[in-house]
């Protein structure tokens, strides 16, 4: 049906109207979405809070507002103080049981129209009291019979545990194969009665939403007189239903338990046979089954076998599966022309299978002369702009309801270009053919005409005009260069785009680039260059191996280089994975031109794999490998590479052949280590150069054998008396040649045939002592060390002299004379012992403080005939003892007698003050006040000046008993001057060093008292000094 143009700028003003191209294009539903939908509450009866809150929140524009209905009924929360809403959320304060429980529904809406949520209930959770009740009935019963213990809970709602307290808190009852409390009644059952049973038994209730806990009367159970209870069959108590309904994903709890003389044991099974998956558990002596995650394939009859000596019994029920819907196709959002047709299809899955509904705007639609619906599917003949707005498809079965939501917008409109203009300009190569589209925006579709400049365009062997408006040209020729004009139409108005067509010869190659090898590390160009029509602009990209480069990325080693019509492509540092095909593309506006190149890369080979140790033996090793990549080179060659723990990385080792060639691909390694672990690997040559090592071997032991290496560096001597020392170079762990190592070392004094011999077995050991109190000092022995392992011995080192143990010398030097040095040293002098029947091959001084303090005992040693010693870092103004003693390789011998003697008073530990200096023509004059030595300090002898040349570096030193000098000094130099005080104690802390420039002849200076903190004026002197030097 026409709608009159009025009508339509009416609908366009209030925003019913919204242009695209196609329809579709740039369409914006703004319609209200939920992001947000209510979801069940259970709530305490008795909450804190008192307070509720059931979500909702949807989007849209303009934003949604929200009303909220409770069992259908729209609720008024303009006079309801209880209930208000934030955002679009329902807050309910001071709940009540009665008024707030419930079903409560969202309704979302705007301009753009409405939708419903979800349905969401709000139950109270509550527990009563039991009944006021002193003591329950007592229950009688023997030995040896089953027996029941009901619970009877109070009224409540909400789920519901059970527990039972035997005698008193809290002690609870421990379920186990004889007892079972069912989380179904809460009753105890106990299927075989014993006399520890007997007592007093509560029934717990706890509500798991409310956290209450409410306890029963205690029920007596005791023991009758009458006699045992004989054996029985077991008699199914607890058992589930005949039929129970299982939701989608639930977790299922089956319990079974009878009572029975034996207590019984309990099994399950299904009807069918098939076995339990891993998934189902059995829980409390298998009193309980447990379906988690409940899916289809679990439904079916299951049964529950009790069972002893005197009979069995069983149950059965059959677990049906239900599920609520669950989309698995829905709607979408559509936008149509008018008087276009619509078709919306939603579908779910669901058991029983759902029913659908059709609402608009939250309202429900009915089938009509041009709405026709059936089950999931709704459409609509001729769409008119009323049919605009929130559509849902609502799926339900018992067990929930679904909903669906999508938008229809119903568009009228004239046509227009706005959006999509013809370009002011088009090029086509010449030749080549050519699509100008057409694609107004209008409501219905438009109908398209073409004019060429101002002649309108028929259909012929070259021109097509298609239904969508869009024309085409084939083999284009310079007469098609002109003005190109689309005319659009329909009901309500007509619109034009125009544009020109401008034809270009095509663009040619000129330089392509072409195959080429080249070695790794070099740089190349690859050429690309054409001529082409100045009205193009053209572009230029590479591709390698089919993946386009990516200058910014790749930099380090592609780079495009040249002008406008020049895309050349320049590769630096080539390595080996730049080996391939290179493609140069060159677009313009009206074609794409390629050509292209294979660059071979060639390196070192590969690294070769698979190195294999064939077979080994005790100094060979049979080794094969596959070859690696020849990267373009022919290999030429290999060599082998072997390391052990003993070596340090690895090493070239000997093959045969020596020489391995590119063809062959085994060799034997030899010259090897008996008993040592190798690890080899291989490494591949080519006209390049050396490749990358293999991945090493499997590390292999060669065999063992005997030894071939004796020890060396036999020595040996010294150690006590009556003993022979021994001493050698131990062999090295990689040429022991087996396990079982160790030494064999023979020995025989010198002039004697007969040989000792003495086994080591630890391989560590260096050294063995002989002791035999028949072997005189310092006497020679021929000495020899040998190899064995538990193969066999092997060669003996050659013979070596080594001297017995010596005695210490038995003389004890004389003349021992101390002299004091300084507070800090001492130097003792003493007389050589003469001739004796031991050796003397150095002198021991020790000196100590006090005899009944050992822990101030020191040592010198010296070696050789020297008879004087300085001991140094000795303690100023401190008593010390001395002796010597004479020594050679059996320790020191008898010490002189002790002499005792004082070091001197420390010096003064003040440097000179007041330091004075001149300088005239040559000559350096300085002056400094004294220093008074304290009591406890060595009295001051005089002073010592400090020269030092700072070109040469030399350092001269001058000696007064004045406090003053005069010195010469040269004028080509610099100097450093520094003041000490000499004493008995030795020398004192020197002045802080005065700076002499060799600029300075003819200065005066001062250093008054850098050093003291009681003039300040000479202080500011002294800094003025440092700042001038």
């Amino acid at each position: 049906m026409m709608l009159p143009w009025k009508q339509i700028v009416l609908l366009s003003i209030t925003g019913c109207l919204a242009v695209s191209t196609a329809f579709t294009d740039d369409v914006v539903f703004q319609g209200p979405k939920f992001r947000m939908e209510p979801i069940d509450l259970i709530l305490p009866i008795n909450s804190p809070n008192q307070q509720a809150t059931i979500m909702c929140d949807a989007e849209g524009s303009p934003t949604p507002q929200y009303r909220w209905s409770l069992n259908g009924t729209l609720i008024d929360l303009g006079n309801d103080y209880r209930r208000h809403m934030s955002g679009g959320s329902l807050i309910i304060s001071n709940l009540d049981k009665d008024q707030d429980s419930g079903i409560y529904q969202c309704k979302a809406f705007n301009t753009r129209g409405s939708i419903l949520s979800r349905k969401a209930s709000i139950q109270f959770a509550y527990l009563d009291n039991f009944k006021t009740q002193t003591v329950r009935s007592t229950v009688n019963v023997r030995e040896g019979q089953g027996v029941v213990l009901l619970c009877s809970p109070p009224a409540h709602s909400g789920e519901l545990t059970f527990a039972w307290i035997f005698n008193q808190y809290p002690h609870f009852v421990q379920q186990d194969s004889r007892r079972f409390i069912s989380q179904e009644t809460g009753s105890l059952y106990i299927a075989k009665v014993e006399p520890s049973d007997v007592g007093n038994y509560t029934c717990v209730v706890n509500n798991t939403i409310t956290k209450e806990k409410v306890l029963s009367s205690p029920t007596p159970l005791v023991l009758r007189s009458d006699g045992v209870m004989g054996e029985y069959e077991p008699k199914i108590e607890v058992h589930f239903p005949d039929s129970i309904p299982a939701a989608k994903e639930s977790l299922v709890k089956l319990e079974c338990f009878a009572l029975g003389n034996p207590v019984p044991e309990i099994s399950w099974r299904r009807i069918s046979g098939v076995p339990f998956p891993s998934k189902v558990k059995m829980k409390n002596s298998n009193a309980v089954l447990e379906i988690p995650y409940f899916q289809q394939e679990d439904a079916g009859t299951y049964e529950c076998i009790a069972e002893n000596r005197r009979g069995k019994n069983a149950a059965r029920g059959r677990i049906s599966f239900h599920a609520k819907p669950h989309w698995f196709q829905t709607m979408a959002d559509t936008v149509l022309s008018i008087h276009q047709k619509l078709f919306w299809e939603c579908k779910a899955n669901g058991k029983p299978k759902p029913s659908y509904s059709w609402l608009k705007n939250g309202e429900h639609v009915m089938s009509e002369d041009w709405i026709h619906i059936e089950n999931g599917a709704l459409s609509i003949a001729a769409l008119n702009l009323s049919d605009s707005g929130m559509y849902q498809c609502v799926a339900e079965n018992k067990h929930g309801i679904i909903y669906s939501s999508a938008q229809l917008m119903v568009l009228a409109s004239p046509p227009s270009f706005s959006k999509s203009p013809l370009k002011a300009v088009v090029k086509a190569r010449l030749g080549s053919e050519v699509t100008l589209e057409c694609k107004p925006q209008a409501s219905p579709p438009a109908i398209s005409l073409w004019k060429k400049d101002n002649e309108m365009l028929q259909r012929n062997e070259r021109i097509t005009l298609f239904s969508s408006g869009a024309l085409k040209i084939t083999n284009v020729t310079t007469s098609d260069a002109a003005s190109y004009t689309c005319i659009a139409k329909n009901q309500f108005g007509t619109a034009s785009t125009t544009g020109r067509l401008l034809v270009t010869e095509p663009t040619r190659i000129t330089v392509r680039p072409t195959n080429i090898e080249i070695i790794v590390g070099e740089s190349i160009v690859l050429p690309c260059q054409i001529a082409c029509d100045p009205a193009l602009d053209v572009s230029f990209s590479w591709a390698f191996n089919g993946q386009l480069i990516d200058f910014q990325q790749d930099s380090d080693h592609f780079e495009r280089v040249g002008g406008s019509i020049s895309g050349d492509l320049m590769i630096r540092n080539i390595q080996l994975n730049h080996g391939g095909k290179y493609v140069c593309v060159i677009d313009t506006e009206v074609e794409s031109l390629s050509t292209s190149a294979i660059l071979v890369v060639k390196g070192p080979p590969g690294p070769p794999d698979k190195v294999t140790v064939e077979e080994i033996t005790d100094s060979t090793a049979q080794l094969s490998w596959t070859p690696g990549r020849d990267n373009g080179s022919p290999i030429t060659g290999y060599i082998i590479q072997g390391r052990t723990p003993f070596t340090v990385g690895w090493q070239a080792v000997e093959t045969v052949p020596e020489v391995i060639n590119g063809n062959t691909l085994t060799a034997t390694v030899v010259g090897l280590n008996a008993w040592v672990e190798y690890e080899f690997r291989v490494v591949a040559r080519n006209n390049v150069g050396l490749g990358e090592p293999s991945p090493a071997s499997a590390k292999t032991r060669t065999e063992d054998t005997i030894p071939d290496t004796a020890p060396t560096e036999i020595g040996g001597g010294g150690g006590t008396k009556s003993e022979l020392v021994i001493t050698w170079e131990p062999v090295s762990e990689e040429l022991q040649n087996g396990e079982g190592f160790g030494y064999i070392v023979a020995l025989r004094p010198v002039g004697t045939v007969t040989w000792t011999r003495a086994i080591i077995s630890t391989p560590g050991i260096a050294r063995y002592v002989f002791h035999n109190d028949s072997i005189p000092p310092f006497s020679p022995f021929d000495v020899k060390v040998g190899a064995f392992n538990n193969r066999g011995e092997g060669p003996f080192s050659s013979i070596a002299t080594v001297y017995s143990a010596e005695d210490v010398p038995s003389v004890a030097p004389k003349r021992v004379i101390p002299r004091i040095v300084s507070a800090t040293q001492i130097e003792v002098i003493w007389e050589a012992v003469p001739a004796s029947p031991e050796r003397v091959l150095g002198y021991e001084v020790m000196y100590w403080e006090d005899d009944t303090k050992p822990d101030t005992v020191g040592k010198v040693r010296i070696s050789g005939n020297y008879t004087v010693v300085n001991i140094t870092g000795l303690n100023p103004n401190t008593a010390y003892y001395l002796a010597v003693a004479a020594s050679n390789t059996a320790g020191p011998g008898p010490q002189s007698v002790p002499i005792n003697i004082t070091t001197k008073k420390p010096p003064p530990d003040r440097a000179p003050l007041n330091i004075q200096w001149s300088m005239i023509g040559s000559t350096l004059s300085v002056h400094w006040d004294p220093i008074v030595a304290m009591e406890t300090e060595s009295k001051v002898t005089g002073y010592l000046v400090l020269v030092k040349k700072q070109r040469y570096n030399d350092m001269n030193y001058f000696v007064t008993n004045k406090t003053s000098m005069e010195l010469s000094l040269s004028s080509n130099d610099n100097y450093l001057i520094q003041i000490k005080a000499m004493s008995e104690g030795g020398e004192g802390v020197g002045s802080e060093p005065i700076h002499i420039h060799k600029l300075s002849m003819g200065a005066r200076g001062s250093r008054a008292s850098c050093f003291t903190p009681f003039n300040l004026f000479a202080a500011l002197i002294c800094a003025l000094v440092y700042l001038i030097w």
